[in-house]
Order: C-alpha cells, then structure tokens, then sequence
C-alpha cells in the first residue's frame, strides 16, 4: 500500500560531502518505501548518479546567501509545492532553509531540517542567521555532540513543541567494504600515487582547510620520524584545496622544512574512497575542531582499518577508543605521534581484531539502512 507521502529535499550543492551523501541516499531510499521522491538543488558532482527514473531532481540557485534569491526560490518552492503536491519539506544548509520555512508556512506543509555541521557564529547577527535550522518541526541532528550544540547554542529560538533527534548519520556498508577490492584494483593506485608497495602508508583525507589539522598531522609525523630514525612509511594527505592555494603551500613548504618531500604525498582527489582505505595501515582524522560527525572514523572502521582521531566532536561517538580505533588528545602533535607509533607497533592479530570491531561496530550503528529508516519513519509521523 502506497504511503502517497512526497518529499522535498533542498540542498545548495551536491558534491560528496555528508550532507550530500545523506541527501542523496534518503532520496533513493523513499522511492523503495512507495514514496515520491525530490531533491532541489543548484548543482554538483553526485547529480549524474541520480536515479532519475526514482528521483526528480530540481534546480535552482539554492546555494545563494543574496536575499533576492532566497526570496526568488521561495517564491519558486511555493509553485513546486503546488504543482507536486509535496508534504514535507526537508532543509539541509542555511540558506535554502529560509527560503523553505517561508514557503512551508505560506503553504502548510511540514518542515524538517538536519543540522549537518555545528554552524559557528561571532555575532547576534550570525546566530540569528543560523537560528532559520531550529525554526522547523522536526530538528534532527546528526550526533549527540550537534545535539547538545543546538541545545546550548540556540536555547532561546527553540521551541519545546517542536521536536528534536538524533539520527546518525550512515555510510554505505557495502561500498565500503574491505573484501570488495581486489589486488589489481590496489596496485593500479598505488603506481598512480607512486608509492611503493613494501612501505606503510598513513592516510590523512579530507579537504585542505585548517581546521582538518594538516599542520598538526606534519608535525607529527616529524615526531614520529624521530622517534623511527628512519622514513619506514608514507603519509598521504588527500583532498582538494577549493581553492585554498595558500594553505596548500603552507603544508608544502612545511613538508620542506622536515625534509618529507618524498615521504609526504598530496593527492588532490581520489575516485574511489574505499579503495584508498584499502592500500592504507592507519587512517588519521586530526581535526583542531569538533567534527559534528566524523565521516572518516566511521568509513575507515568499515574498512576494517585503524583509525587515530582528535578526541573532540562526533569522533568521541562513533570510535569506541582502543576497541574499534584510538583518540589522542586534540591539538597535540605529540599525542598524535604517540597513538601513530603505538599502532605501528601492534602484532598483526591485535590490528585484526581492532578492525573487526570496527566493522561491527559501524554496520551496527552508522549503517545508512539505519539513517534512512530513522528519516522515513520521522517523515511518516509528521505526516499523520
């Protein structure tokens, strides 16, 4: 029996970030449950993977913080409602969300809205700004760290009426699964990396911006370099700059100064994440500030890998320290290099069973079935 439940997801980009991951899996997930399915968004990488049979996918300028355009694509949202008849609405950024609660309250339908980051402000202004995410009727957030954030930080725009959750995020445990990968598959990376295949390789991914804690993760390897006498490894930092051509430089050149040009590789994109996990030993999340969830932990647990993460934010959650992975004091180099060695020197039965329970402990807890059941089943509720 159909549900006859529509649903509108508004997000500014689809690239391949958390945000966008979720939005794209709950949008495929819906149409298996006899729902209708939308995402409106400005544009992005992950749209050629859309389902189009399944998902109509919407664009629009969704991504612009111009008070013109949120009111432009609020008016755009109302008609889009009208002419689908949709029911719930589902906000994923700031900016569009705006453009959503308006839209929402001028047609009555539902509003939701997920909290994928901590949303930071230095102003009344700012707060006001970000205060649009707790507006909604139904609030998720994406671990209990966001949770206890939203709480603390936007006291005074909540409304007890309104309900607020928890729903964690989910990765795709089929995709990222260690047994899927072949030989081949790894040492065609590995030539295009060009690393040998007889060293270790300690794997840093994320976008380069500062507060990923690049620096930290170089300083740190120095440390650990000292402490071996000897490059016994490679450290691979992976992800774009966006445009951050200085601080790309920044890490270069400290790269120099310790002399780890050829132990320290910048790779700018990888197609494949689970393959890079793969032919990785140890996985760093080195954040200097709080990640609201921690993608990294989770995907490399699912790989059956070692992860070393900043004891801060949603890693605190998803990582069960010296069961499923290690968290070292953030901020520290030295507490870094101190976990890096310690794993460097585990026997092979101890690094299996760490990876194990990693795996386990993800497809328990951060499997994306689990994320979209949990979204559907709220959406459900509003409904009724």
């Amino acid at each position: 029996m159909s549900s006859n439940l529509k649903v509108l997801q508004v997000i500014p980009k689809l690239g391949y970030g958390g945000a966008e991951t979720g939005c794209y899996d709950v949008a495929h997930y819906l149409p298996e449950n006899d729902c209708k399915s939308f995402i409106l968004t400005s544009g992005g990488e992950l749209i050629k993977f859309i389902d189009k049979e399944k998902v109509k996918l919407i664009r629009l300028p969704v991504q612009s913080k111009n008070p013109l355009i949120i009111l432009f694509n609020t008016i755009a949202i109302i008609s889009i409602i009208f002419f689908y008849d949709i029911d719930i609405i589902h906000a994923r950024s700031r900016a569009p969300a705006w453009s959503c609660f308006f839209a929402a309250k001028f047609t009555g339908r539902k509003f939701v809205t997920t909290f994928h980051g901590t949303y930071n402000f230095k102003s009344g202004l700012k707060r006001f700004y970000n205060s649009i995410m707790v507006k909604s009727d139904l609030i998720i957030a994406g671990s209990n760290f966001i949770f206890s954030k939203i709480t603390e930080d936007y006291s005074n725009y909540l409304n007890k009426k309104k309900k607020l959750l928890v729903i964690f995020r989910g990765i795709n445990v089929d995709y990222f699964d260690p047994t899927t990968k072949t030989e081949m598959e790894e040492k065609k990376l590995l030539k295009s990396w060009q690393i040998e295949e007889n060293k270790k390789i300690i794997l840093l991914p994320g976008r380069l911006t500062y507060w990923k804690g690049q620096e930290l993760f170089i300083e740190a390897i120095n440390l650990v370099n000292k402490q071996l006498g000897y490059e016994a490894f490679y450290s691979v930092i992976l992800g774009s700059d966006q445009g951050r051509d200085l601080y790309k430089k920044k890490l270069i050149r400290l790269s120099e100064q310790y002399r780890m040009t050829k132990q320290i590789k910048f790779i700018d994109h990888c197609s494949d994440m689970a393959l890079a996990y793969k032919v990785s030993d140890i996985i760093i999340s080195s954040s200097i500030e709080p990640e609201s969830f921690g993608r990294v932990a989770v995907e490399a647990q699912s790989m059956e890998k070692i992860i070393i993460a900043s004891n801060i934010g949603g890693s605190k959650e998803t990582i069960i320290d010296g069961k499923t992975g290690y968290l070292f004091d953030s901020g520290s180099p030295e507490s870094l290099c101190e976990k890096i060695l310690k794993v460097l020197n585990l026997d092979d039965a101890t690094l299996k069973t760490v990876g194990i329970e990693g795996r386990k402990n993800v497809v328990n807890k951060f499997n994306v079935e689990k994320m979209c059941f949990s979204t559907y089943s709220e959406y459900k509720k509003l409904k009724k």
